[in-house]
């Protein structure tokens, strides 16, 4: 009876992974035929027949054309449901603002009764099997190539997406007036869970915790002072879009986010590679642990950076190039679309370089004078 357990057990971990993959996939197969659950009608669009093509340009000489088309379809939910339908759309090439549609797509409609006769007009695009399939794909590859470890990071993403839902449904209900403790709360139970999830409850996660709120918390403390210095010249907070509250304390907790994230990807690191360090060399000194952390953060501390340069350079790239394409100077397409991201990149890599020997001093204060990874486990 044990060993058929223990089978069974064995069979169960070997797969699982692919278990959850073959329902994922049965869920998006799901989701791709849910149109009665929408009270939205939705067309499923068949085929489409361009009406018209002008070019279009304006004062600055940008160039665009503007396509009329027209959508022929049947509705696949609803009262209408199985009714054909030619819808006429009207949209740029350029894709700014508008879409153009094709064959197989599904888009939901504004219907219009007059006098028996149907009539309807596109109001946008049908995204959820995309979405659905997208997600599944991600979690499919966590779970097969990374199995336990790939459900804790699930997990950890799941736990930390409901926080921040929550997080915002206080910060509205408040109207913003406490948005820095809000969030800067939040930024330690995002550590906390995090790593708890995802290392256990032990040492290891203790240290890492410390070096993340620590080296997080000294960047924050610095771009302070330096604003109090400097009294915020250059530091645009009017280019914060479709903001209803106050912006200056609103981009602090942008930014305490944002460097959380590269500062608990750093001390994760260090301190990892530490451990293994300190399991293949039992007597190695603290000051041997803190030259070989101090080593490591200067090998992942440039990378670090640069992954922060090129996520602001793709956040900003799209609308940066409309203001310059539409004669701006580069003096204010910087202010207003780049300038925020620059200090945001900067607190963030303030706190990088922070992070490393705050890290390391922990690491080898809490480990040096051990004798044996098993007593750091307890």
């Amino acid at each position: 009876m044990g060993t058929q357990v223990k089978v069974q057990n064995k069979i169960w971990r070997r797969w699982w992974p692919y278990l959850i993959v073959i329902l994922g996939g049965l869920l998006v197969f799901g989701v791709a035929h849910d149109d009665s659950l929408y009270q939205t009608p939705i067309l499923k669009i068949q085929s489409v027949n361009r009406i018209s093509q002008s070019k279009q340009s304006d004062q600055f000489h940008n160039e665009d054309e503007q396509v009329e088309q027209k959508l022929n379809g049947i509705i696949t939910n609803g009262s209408d449901k199985g009714q054909k339908l030619s819808v006429e759309n009207t949209y740029m090439k350029s894709e700014a603002t508008t879409l153009g549609y094709h064959a197989g797509q599904k888009v939901f409609l504004t219907v219009h009764h007059n006098h028996g006769k149907l009539s309807a007009t596109v109001s946008n695009l049908k995204r959820d099997t995309t979405l659905a399939f997208t997600v599944w794909l991600t979690i499919s590859l966590l779970l097969v190539l990374m199995r336990f470890s790939g459900l804790m990071a699930l997990t950890s993403v799941i736990v930390n997406a409901v926080l921040f839902w929550l997080a915002i449904n206080w910060n509205t209900n408040t109207q913003g007036g406490i948005v820095l403790v809000i969030f800067g709360a939040l930024a330690v139970v995002f550590a906390a869970l995090t790593l708890l999830i995802v290392i256990g409850p032990n040492r290891q996660m203790l240290m890492t915790l410390l070096a993340t709120i620590g080296g997080t918390a000294l960047s924050i403390i610095v771009a302070l002072i330096v604003f109090a210095l400097t009294h915020e010249r250059g530091v645009y907070y009017e280019s914060m879009q479709y903001v209803t509250q106050l912006p200056r304390p609103l981009f602090l907790a942008e930014t305490i986010l944002g460097s959380l994230g590269a500062v608990m990807d750093e001390s994760t690191d260090i301190i990892s590679s530490l451990i293994a360090l300190k399991i293949e060399k039992p007597d190695i000194s603290a000051k041997q642990i803190f030259k070989s952390g101090r080593q490591i953060g200067g090998e992942i501390m440039g990378p670090l950076v640069n992954v922060l340069f090129f996520i602001f350079v793709a956040d900003t790239l799209p609308l940066g190039l409309l203001y310059l394409k539409n004669a701006n100077s580069w003096g204010y397409t910087f202010n207003m679309t780049m300038s925020l991201g620059v200090v945001q990149s900067l607190i963030s890599g303030i706190g990088i370089v922070l992070t490393i020997p705050l890290a390391c001093g922990i690491t080898s204060l809490m480990m040096g004078g051990w004798k044996s990874w098993a007593r750091l486990r307890r």
